[in-house]
Order: structure tokens, then sequence, then C-alpha cells
């Protein structure tokens, strides 16, 4: 079987500066090369999907709020499936497993921006989970030790967040405004200044902001701490940029 190297997307829960572990090669499941064709599959799938909703809502607008009800109730079981997996197999919850990593609070925002539509959230919601959850599929964070059952959800868990984003946003639902960008960007800062807090009190890297994480990641190549957080500053910046560039002119009247 090829080994592949993926850029794992959540930290290992705790941080020993004296005992660091040794950094390691994860591997991808069976069956599951990175960018093989499974993995493809998959990354096809998630625009398929969001174009399938968004031509869904155009052809019956009365489907619009109860297709964003059953996106919102299935994000929320999908994240619940993999903290109640760690429950149910008797790990310890806190300050092991508590939903404060990037994605899982993208998630959380998701839902709250589909259900009520708040511009805000979605500003938030929108970059976070872009730019967030669509890395974690390209380069998923699975090892031949994860259960299958993790994989799947894994799986459904961040393509979920990129669908949902992107039907909004097909079906004119919702869009980044402008200075969303800045607000963005100041939100995630202020998030991991609260979050470096935790981790220092509980000995734990959520956000991989005291360790690097012991697999190949992007941020092997931002230098060593703390100069690897300063890194991701522009970078980003830059996939903020990027991702508002569609819409830096108001969207044209409906004739």
């Amino acid at each position: 079987m090829t080994e592949t190297f993926p850029i794992p997307t959540s930290a290992p829960r705790f941080y020993n500066p004296v005992s660091p572990q040794p950094k390691t090669r994860s591997r991808m499941p069976a069956h599951l090369h990175l960018f093989g064709f499974v993995h493809l599959l998959i990354l096809a799938a998630v625009p398929l999907l969001a174009a399938a909703l968004a031509a869904l809502q155009r052809n019956f607008p009365a489907s619009s709020r109860p297709l964003r009800i059953a996106l919102a109730i299935l994000l929320f079981l999908s994240s619940a499936l993999n903290f109640g997996y760690y429950a149910l197999h008797g790990d310890r919850m806190f300050p092991d497993h508590v939903p404060l990593d990037l994605c899982d609070v993208s998630l959380y925002l998701l839902i709250v921006a589909i259900l009520t539509l708040k511009p805000l959230i979605f500003d938030l919601a929108y970059y976070y989970a872009l730019a967030g959850a669509s890395m974690s599929l390209l380069t998923p964070n699975l090892t031949d030790a994860t259960p299958a059952i993790l994989s799947v959800q894994f799986f459904v868990d961040h393509g979920l967040m990129v669908a949902t984003v992107l039907y909004m946003v097909w079906s004119r639902q919702a869009r980044p405004r402008p200075w969303s960008v800045a607000r963005a960007m100041l939100a995630v800062n202020i998030y991991a200044a609260l979050i470096f807090a935790f981790d220092t009190v509980f000995n734990s890297d959520y956000m991989f902001l005291r360790a690097k994480p012991d697999t190949v990641s992007l941020l092997t190549f931002l230098g060593p701490w703390p100069w690897y957080i300063l890194a991701t500053e522009p970078v980003a910046l830059a996939l903020f940029l990027l991702l508002y560039l569609p819409f830096r002119r108001p969207i044209p009247n409906a004739a």
C-alpha cells in the first residue's frame, strides 16, 4: 500500500514540553489513498451536493427553510456522533475532547447562520468553514488506526460544512459582506488568544497553539514555535481575501 502523508486537522489534546511525542508519518486508512479514486470521488461529491441543493431551492423556493433545518440537524448529529463515540468508549471528555478546535466552532457558527440568516454569523462561518474544512477534506487527518465510523464521520462533517456554505451562497441566501475579512481575522485572533489561555491552564493543544502536530502538516513548513503561529496570519489573510474576491462587487439587482 502506498504511504501517504496527509496534513492533520486536529491536535493531540495534551502537550508535554518535557517529553514531546516523536514526529510520525501518518498513513491513510486501507483503501483510501490521498487523492486516490475514493478520495477524489468524495471531493467531487461536495460541490455536486451543494449545486443540487441550490437547484432544488431555486426550483422550489418554499423548500429553503426545510433544507436549512435539515442541514442544521445533520451537522449537529455529525458532531454529536464524533464526541459521542469517545464518550461511549470511556474517554475522558474534559479537557481531552471538547469542541474547541476551529472546525468545531465553524460548524456551530454555521448551524446558527443557516437557521437565523444573521449576516454577521455567516461572515465568520463562511471563511472558517471554507478555509478550514476544505483544507481538512483535501488533506484528511486519518490513519490506519482511525475507526471506520470516525472516518465516515470526518468526511460527512467537513463535507457538509463546505457543501452548506456553497449552497447558501449559490442559492443567494447569504454572502460575505464588505469588511467581512477584517471581522473574520479579528474574531479568529481573539478566539485563538482565549484558546491559548485554555491550553496553558489545562495543558492541552487545541488549535496547535502550544506545539505542532506530530504528523506532517502545513505548520511543518512555517518554522518553529512560536514563529509558525505568526506565519499563519498572512496565510489566513491571503485565503480569506481569495474567498472574498467573488463578492467584491455588489450583487446585481434581479430583473
